[in-house]
């Protein structure tokens, strides 16, 4: 459920423009930090507080890769798949990464610690292979690099403790 404070704060976006519609890519990440995911309610808040429909909110939920459509880790790891990193052995990474954290491209680990993602391009092709965690570069990462990574990432949830999402064991994440 959206909160009325969620749905306050998206209209004063949309009340930045000049047609309420453009503020509909923050109004999605309002109600994604809210929900964690976008939700059905979230869509049909989004949709309520900017006059559109559902269907139209969707549409555009649904083509971002940045907006979730199931509950995902607390820490999505995005593999860049692009042409650099792929001469540079994204995929060996990906490989590796999948047998480490006993998961496939597009799941979650079934303590819903981790999501592993591939992304087209990540941009940062000077320094390939790279990823990111949570949006956060790490470049030019070898296999060992990755597990180190995972690890500092693993004590920080259970020292912070974290409590795993609630997802069901190797949730695919559909786009």
């Amino acid at each position: 459920m959206i909160s009325q404070q969620a749905k306050e704060r998206m209209r004063a976006l949309a009340a930045r423009y000049p047609v309420a519609r453009s503020a509909l890519l923050p109004a999605l990440h309002i109600a994604q930090a809210e929900e964690g995911y976008i939700t059905q309610a979230a869509l049909e808040a989004v949709a309520e507080v900017l006059n559109m429909t559902t269907d139209d909110v969707k549409s555009v939920a649904t083509f971002y890769t940045m907006y979730y459509q199931r509950p995902h880790g607390q820490k999505v790891v995005s593999v860049c798949t692009g042409i650099s990193c792929y001469l540079r052995g994204c995929d060996a990474l990906v490989e590796h990464l999948e047998e480490r954290l006993g998961i496939k491209r597009g799941e979650t680990t079934s303590d819903g610690y981790f999501t592993l993602e591939c992304a087209e391009c990540l941009a940062s092709c000077g320094t390939a292979p790279v990823l990111q965690v949570n949006g956060e570069f790490v470049e030019n990462v070898t296999p060992e690099m990755a597990d180190a990574l995972l690890d500092e990432l693993s004590r920080e949830l259970k020292a912070r403790k974290v409590e795993p999402a609630q997802v069901e064991p190797k949730t695919e994440i559909r786009r």
